[in-house]
């Protein structure tokens, strides 16, 4: 049968399948709102770093919300585990399973806690519900259990195997409290377990009235459907790219402790309607925090492929039917235990990288992308509120994404795996004792190109108080972001201390434990992304705008575009303040803009 998106394969009705499948998206996007309208943290409640999916009783991917894709790989791993640990007989409805471990209960890092619960209908498991938090706190050597320069597991906070929460609807408070002791934040830890399993309770009852509406059998058929769907669909695309084969490299400035570059080496090719991933030549294990676990990596290659052969794909498991990948034994992508995984979401992105560069080759040239900042750097302060109680304030901070065949990279977003929110400078000086001295994008930091790269953010925070203590997980700070097709790179990232002042410093991308007393500060700017195009294509008009609106300066746009076109954009900029400044004189209209 041929569904209405022109491919052939054994759909038995594609409209139910489209209205059920946004009926499973609706529920999962529910849960998602009340976790963040719910929860304490600010790290959860601002920059909504969690994520919730559905899946089936064996265990595969019905749905899931799309803003942190990298989340798949802990959830995927946590339902994995429990189906091999507990036998279907011995879960009870009203049970609830709590985990965090990536050697022993699927996770990626031990911030990230996932909590599943097991949907019954008449009688027997029908679904299971996972949603997944990023707590700020879970213990080990430094404040927010994630240091570039942690050597093994044992350093980054508690690991949680697969546990059981709540038993027959009975929360078991001895395991709460073991968790929640051994982190730098006992309260807020318990408020936002309690949250994760309220999300899940409520998503049992929307998960319920949906199948008491279908029925067992229809809804059995439309995930047939559904994944058949998805898994046609993605073959279709591919078989228009075999047999096409392409690799790409990307460089982590280091693996946490040591100075050398590390390999992201990935070759891709097209066999047998399958996308095959190979990672042999990727760098061996780091030894410091860079590690990324085999569900990390998967779920950064399913969204890659997502992204780059079909945005339109359903986000189930059809997906990972048609994916194969391959890594070197003892390597940052395939880390054995107890290597440390703390940072793994830094590297993840720079997986992204190479994944993207390699299927943008076999890819028509207007599907082409110039890399992005394509880190996550995680900036943490720790101190005490005035109540006495400590606190833990993380956040990743976005920077530029890569121009691509039609537009400018965007200024400063998340990119790619950790697409979380930022958090706002009302909240962050309300929340904790800091002070934002800056917060802005920096200037002449996206690649130029015909369509540049986007641009970095700084963001300035200063101590008022002492005894602050601040680290960074950070990269991008050696290799920047490569242009394509003509395009120049992104700038660097930089972290300095008391910039501006005679103790300035910059510090090192992986610093940990750095003690801050009352007025000092830390700056973080963030990589630009690259530029895409040649760069005299870039029009005149692009470059006054850019120019005028402080996006590039003009020493920069001379560089970069050359002095003769400099100087007419000079006399365009000069003639617009012109205007301004007499429009501000008591003309009647807003002074216009002057053009090219």
């Amino acid at each position: 049968m041929t569904t209405k998106n022109g491919t052939s394969g054994p759909v038995s009705d594609p409209i139910a399948m489209e209205v059920y499948n946004n009926r499973l998206m609706a529920i999962v996007e529910s849960m998602l709102h009340i976790l963040v309208r719910s929860s304490f943290s600010t790290n959860v409640k601002e920059r909504r770093d969690c994520s919730v999916g559905l899946f089936d009783a064996s265990g595969r991917v019905l749905a899931q919300t799309d803003h942190t894709p990298l989340h798949l790989g802990s959830t995927v791993g946590a339902i994995s585990c429990l189906l091999q640990e507990f036998p279907i007989e011995e879960i009870r409805e009203g049970d609830a399973f709590m985990c965090n471990d990536p050697y022993v209960a699927g996770g990626t890092h031990l911030p990230d806690i996932t909590v599943v619960s097991p949907v019954f209908h008449q009688g027997k498991i029908a679904l299971f519900l996972a949603n997944i938090a990023h707590h700020s706190d879970v213990g080990g050597v430094v404040p927010g259990s994630i240091s570039g320069t942690s050597q093994t597991i044992f350093e980054e906070g508690i690991r949680i195997p697969l546990v059981r929460i709540r038993h027959g609807g009975k929360l078991q408070n001895d395991i709460v409290r073991l968790v929640t002791l051994n982190t730098r934040d006992p309260k807020e830890r318990e408020l936002d377990l309690g949250v994760q399993l309220a999300t899940n309770d409520r998503g049992v009852v929307m998960a319920q009235e949906l199948l008491d509406h279908i029925g067992e059998a229809r809804f059995t058929a439309i995930v047939a459907d559904m994944l058949a769907y998805t898994r046609q669909r993605l073959h279709n695309q591919l078989s228009a790219l075999a047999p096409k084969e392409s690799s790409f490299i990307s460089f982590l400035d280091d693996d946490g402790i040591g100075d050398d570059p590390v390999r992201i080496a990935v070759r891709v090719a097209v066999s047998d309607g399958k996308l095959l991933f190979d990672f042999s030549g990727t760098g061996s294990q780091a030894a410091g925090a860079m590690n990324v676990p085999f569900n990390a990596l998967q779920a950064t290659v399913v969204y890659c492929v997502k992204m780059m052969i079909d945005p339109g794909l359903m986000p189930n498991h059809g997906i990972f039917d048609g994916i194969s990948i391959k890594t070197p034994s003892k390597s940052i992508v395939s880390p054995v235990h107890p290597a440390a995984v703390g940072a793994r979401s830094i590297t993840a992105n720079k997986v992204a990288r190479a994944v993207i560069g390699a299927l943008a080759q076999m890819l028509p040239p207007d599907r082409g992308i110039a890399s992005g900042q394509d880190i996550v750097p995680g900036i943490c302060f720790a101190g005490q509120r005035s109540n006495g109680d400590a606190y833990v304030y993380m956040e990743t901070v976005g920077g530029g994404s890569g121009g691509t065949a039609q537009v400018d990279g965007m200024d400063g977003v998340q990119l790619h795996v950790t697409n979380t929110s930022n958090l706002p400078v009302e909240a962050l000086e309300h929340e904790y004792g800091l002070l934002v001295d800056e917060y802005a994008l920096v200037e002449d930091s996206g690649g130029a190109g015909k369509y540049r790269g986007g641009l970095g953010i700084a963001r300035q925070i200063a101590a008022t108080e002492d005894g602050v203590i601040f680290s960074v997980r950070s990269d991008g700070h050696i290799y920047p972001a490569p242009g394509l097709r003509g395009g120049q790179d992104g700038r660097c990232a930089r972290i300095f201390f008391n910039v501006g002042s005679a103790e300035e410093r910059e510090l090192g991308s992986k610093t940990s434990n750095l003690v801050l007393n009352s007025g000092d500060s830390i700056r973080i700017e963030t990589p630009g992304g690259g530029g895409y195009g040649a760069i005299e294509e870039r029009s005149g008009k692009q470059i006054f705008e850019d120019v005028l609106d402080g996006k590039t300066s003009l020493a920069f746009a001379k560089k970069g575009y050359g002095a003769l076109r400099t100087e007419e954009i000079l006399k365009k900029c000069e003639q617009a303040a012109f205007d301004t400044v007499k429009g501000a004189k008591g003309a009647d209209a807003p002074a216009r803009r002057s053009q090219p």
